[in-house]
């Protein structure tokens, strides 16, 4: 049999927890041997849930003995320059999206990684790996629904009384960087090719009033004009993008894409369990609390990818352009809500 792949995780928070225990508990192939935050009750949840030695920061992680990968769920402001002491350490990397909250410090990742080809960098872009976006994908890359010209992509969070996410928002890189990532990497994927133009952004802020002292908003909306390889300007496709704090009806994930030749949706009304309860004349469907609930099998198969990768030899800075050219995206969508105007790219 195959050494397990040794992995160490950085960051314990909601996320960083779920993966820790997909890495130790439920993904074949690879052993959780340490973790590390700065916190001392998530340090001591690490040894008495996962039962491996927690570090208090990532240079004492990195010189665990036989460690092969560290798993980074740290704040997006600190992720570029953690990669590149990951990536400098000798180890291969996983780190949760965005890159970076801007491009500069993606372009130096790129550069670190190039220099180091046979290890291995992955950026946590799970929904590629959903079953219903992947079939999207499927279904464009063969032909399916003709000349793709339409793509729409929504992404809400269920609303919070208590507005926990506020004090995080100065740092999160704003909502479209925090919370349209995913959509805006899906869009690039299935639009393999395709070129942005333009992107024109508009927001409001009504149910977080605290968001204001950051520039936040809590309901945004963006469009990107995607010029498609060989097509004339009147053949772009054009992709809206809805994305929102502000969900009464629970988690929400969902894009609709549509050809010359047909259309595909998917994501939406997808209830937390299979049940419908009716009562005083009307009927009732419990929405997703959250996105593990949408996404966990998603989560797993990652990690799975993660380490048939390292196992495979397929390193490269595929995944480190992507989220390089998502975060431009998201850069230039919170530049175009600051300004007011369209922003060309």
């Amino acid at each position: 049999m195959e050494r397990a792949i040794s992995i160490g995780i950085v960051g314990l928070g909601r996320l960083g927890k779920r993966h820790a225990e997909n890495l130790a508990k439920r993904v074949r192939g690879v052993e959780l041997v340490a973790a590390a935050s700065p916190l001392a009750e998530e340090r001591a949840w690490a040894e008495e849930s996962l039962e491996v030695p927690a570090y208090a920061d990532l240079g004492s992680l990195l010189a665990h003995p036989g460690l092969d990968a560290a798993w980074l769920v740290t704040p997006t402001s600190l992720h570029a320059e953690q990669a590149i002491e990951v990536l400098e350490a000798g180890k291969h990397l996983f780190c949760e999206k965005p890159l970076s909250l801007d491009v500069a410090p993606c372009d130096r990742v790129i550069e670190v990684a190039r220099g180091r080809p046979g290890q291995v960098a992955t950026i946590g872009f799970m929904r590629r790996f959903d079953p219903a976006y992947a079939e999207v994908k499927r279904a464009v890359a063969a032909g399916e629904l003709g000349r793709v010209f339409r793509v729409h992509a929504e992404s809400h969070d269920p609303a919070d009384p208590d507005a926990f996410f506020v004090k995080f928002a100065p740092t999160s890189g704003g909502i479209f960087l925090d919370c349209c990532i995913h959509d805006i990497d899906l869009v690039r994927w299935i639009l393999e090719g395709a070129r942005p133009r333009r992107v024109t952004a508009r927001g409001t802020r009504v149910m977080y009033p605290g968001l204001g002292s950051c520039g936040d908003v809590d309901t945004a909306a963006a469009t990107v004009e995607f010029e498609l390889p060989g097509g004339s300007a009147s053949q772009a496709a054009l992709a809206t993008f809805h994305v929102s704090r502000t969900s009464h009806r629970g988690y929400e994930a969902t894009m609709s894409v549509t050809g010359t030749e047909g259309a595909l949706s998917c994501g939406r009304g997808i209830p937390e369990l299979p049940v419908l309860r009716e009562r005083s004349g009307g009927s009732f469907a419990a929405g997703q609390a959250d996105f593990f609930s949408r996404f966990g099998p998603a989560f797993l198969l990652e990690a799975q990818a993660f380490a048939q990768a390292i196992r495979s030899g397929r390193a490269g800075t595929r995944s480190l352009e992507d989220a390089r050219e998502a975060t431009r995206l998201a850069v230039a969508m919170r530049e175009s809500l600051e300004r007011g105007s369209t922003v060309e790219l």
